[in-house]
């Protein structure tokens, strides 16, 4: 058996807070910092010849939201696992981290990853003044510096599934038409996805985000995956740099929405997408049209509309706002497995594995199999 250890460490951050959408508090220094473990454990069942498992590691960068404090891991006898971490460090990181591991036939494969985490609830506040207003980091932010240009154009790029010319250029200048600010483009394409999708409860999983195909077949049904990368999609082709975020659902909601929590402490399914928009004078701020639709579908009662109560407040609440009930993973597209001879996937949110016979079904947990746990430390 191996194990190893990802350790991150950093200083507090200037934010907001925003809860039901109506009550700030300026400094993040306000909000509590919680801290969470997760535990994912993955078994093959029916492994043939040489068997891989993938896993993905905690955020391996500080933010204003959360902060990693460890991934450690285990691999079952006869496997090898390591941390791997692809391109953290270079302007415009996706900070992809994973547990791989790997091993030889006639062993009984297994994975056990536990992450450790900080988090506490973060706004922006856009209230204020963009011009010398603190930014996401706590700094003066601003976009003319050589390495801020460098490091926001990777969020700025096309993606094989977030294309940002086509119909999405076409779609992002139609929304945007009247827009003068960054805040007000931004707003604009929130409202539209808010306005103009849904959530389909038969999709599975959190659906694959493809987006060109949402606004060229004008199905625009789905789930996080789906609706907040089509958020990101229209800012990037509206010149504003966004980005998913992918990760975990890991506690019930504090502020009454049954819907946008984790009610138990198996959190197996409880995987969830936000995105972020990077806003001049303000920095990278929080927005999940997607759970506006998930409260409208789910909210007990059923049957809610864009006029109800607490729908008006979620959807005034997620523009600018996060709940950290949540672990954050990565922000990764177009994510190739190392070791792995099957096709590079869109993101990485789940456990995965693959064996002789090609690689398994990641939705299916209960015959791949792989249970995720989460307990509140501190």
């Amino acid at each position: 058996m191996r194990r190893r250890e990802f350790v991150v460490t950093g200083g507090l951050a200037t934010a907001g807070l925003m809860l039901g959408g109506a009550k700030r508090v300026l400094a993040a220094e306000a909000a509590k910092w919680r801290t969470f473990e997760l535990t994912t454990k993955v078994e093959v069942l029916k492994p043939v010849g040489v068997t891989r498992i993938w896993v993905p590691a905690a955020l391996l960068n500080e933010t204003p939201y959360q902060k990693t404090l460890s991934n450690t891991f285990a691999a079952g006898d006869g496997g090898t696992a390591k941390l791997l971490t692809p391109f953290v460090g270079e302007p415009g990181s996706d900070v992809l981290g994973m547990v791989a591991a790997e091993f030889p036939e006639g062993v009984k494969p297994s994975l056990t990853v536990t992450s450790r985490i900080s988090t506490r609830n973060f706004a922006v506040d856009l209230m204020g003044k963009s011009e010398g207003a603190e930014g996401s980091h706590g700094k003066k932010t601003s976009n003319t510096s050589a390495k801020s240009k460098s490091e926001l154009e990777h969020f700025l790029r096309s993606t094989k599934l977030i294309p940002t010319d086509g119909v999405v250029k076409s779609t992002a200048v139609q929304i945007t038409a009247n827009a003068k600010t960054d805040v007000e483009k931004a707003r604009a394409i929130y409202e539209w996805i808010v306005d103009n999708t849904f959530r389909n409860p038969k999709t599975r999983g959190c659906g694959t985000g493809d987006i060109r195909y949402m606004l060229e077949t004008k199905d625009m049904g789905g789930k996080c995956a789906d609706l907040n990368a089509l958020f990101v999609g229209l800012a990037r082709a509206s010149g504003l740099p966004a980005r998913d975020v992918y990760g975990i659902r890991v506690a019930k909601s504090e502020l009454g929405y049954k819907s946008l929590g984790a009610n138990t402490e198996v959190i197996t399914k409880s995987q969830h997408c936000r995105a972020e928009v990077y806003l001049t004078g303000y920095g990278w701020t929080p927005v999940d049209p997607a759970d506006v639709r998930k409260v409208v579908l789910e909210e007990p009662p059923t049957g809610r509309t864009l006029d109800d109560e607490m729908v008006k407040a979620a959807r005034a609440r997620l523009f600018g706002s996060w709940e950290m009930n949540w672990m954050a993973y990565n922000f990764a597209h177009d994510v190739e497995l190392p070791g792995s001879n099957g096709k590079p996937l869109g993101f990485l949110m789940y456990p995965q594995a693959e064996t002789a016979e090609g690689r398994l079904d990641c939705l299916d947990p209960d015959n791949f199999k792989y249970t995720i746990t989460s307990a509140e430390v501190a």
